[in-house]
């Protein structure tokens, strides 16, 4: 099983550059393009939130035009930048979004593994939390599926990066879902987007991953007076292998035309001098 893990795409209408300086919606048409190239290709893409920038119809309208093209089934979930009832408008023909209640939060069952979507967003703020009604619903589909390998994918990270600016504004109540995660041994992943880097973290007995953005990064500076800034490295998106033996691997698949395929050894099987 393969899963693709895109995030933090922070599509503008009108042609607008993100943040005046980036051009997010052909950032994310050539992520589309990336993803469909992909041999094998994804058994899903997972949008882990911040679709759009402010959360505005014009802006979902432009990331679904994009989407279009996209020949890998398509899960999205909220992140700060979002609107949980734009995005319910946007996405109304995505069947596993709930049609009511608040939470944009819901389960992709019978594959090999079991992923949990989970829904941090604040409206307003750009720290996020899983408040005790989604810690209930999250244990409540934990309890019931003890024995399948599960995914939990959310946007917020539960864990501190060292990124002093993007830690002030992680997931809230970390140590209540830690204590969740460390009672039921099936979960074995925590996605998660947000912090525009890769970053990984043994977190309560489970590796947590953050991917980064096929739009722009955010700068790594450890300073704990460090500025909030961009900077455009290459883009890129995450690959989750599964299997059975082995388990579930992440690799960085980058963005772009960087040269290749070249071979390290001639037809007579030595190495290229």
């Amino acid at each position: 099983m393969l899963i693709a893990q895109i995030t933090d795409t922070h599509v503008r209408a009108g042609g607008r550059l993100s943040y005046r300086q980036v051009d997010s919606a052909q950032k994310l048409r050539d992520c589309v393009a990336h993803l469909n190239a992909l041999a094998p290709r994804p058994d899903l893409v997972l949008l882990t939130g911040d679709l759009v920038d402010f959360g505005t119809a014009e802006e979902y309208a432009v990331v679904r035009e994009i989407l279009a093209p996209l020949a890998i089934p398509l899960f999205v979930m909220p992140g700060n930048h979002d609107d949980r009832d734009e995005m319910r408008r946007a996405f109304a023909d995505h069947a596993y979004l709930p049609r009511d209640g608040e939470f944009l939060h819901y389960v992709i069952e019978g594959l090999p593994v079991r992923i949990v979507a989970l829904d941090t967003l604040i409206p307003g703020e750009q720290a996020g939390i899983l408040c005790a009604r989604r810690l209930a619903w999250l244990a409540e589909q934990l309890g019931g599926s003890s024995g399948t390998p599960t995914v939990l994918a959310m946007h917020h990270p539960p864990f501190l990066t060292g990124l002093a600016n993007m830690d002030r504004q992680n997931c809230r109540n970390a140590a209540a879902l830690g204590a969740l995660v460390e009672r039921h041994r099936q979960v074995i992943r925590i996605l998660c987007g947000h912090v525009h880097r890769s970053v990984l973290m043994h977190w309560h007995g489970v590796t947590a991953s953050i991917a980064p953005s096929p739009s722009h990064s955010c700068v790594l500076d450890l300073d704990p007076d460090a500025t909030h800034d961009l900077v455009l490295e290459p883009p890129a998106c995450a690959l989750h292998y599964w299997r059975a033996d082995i388990g579930l691997v992440s690799h960085l698949s980058f963005i772009g035309d960087y040269g290749g395929r070249h071979p390290f050894f001639d037809a007579a099987g030595k190495l290229i001098d």
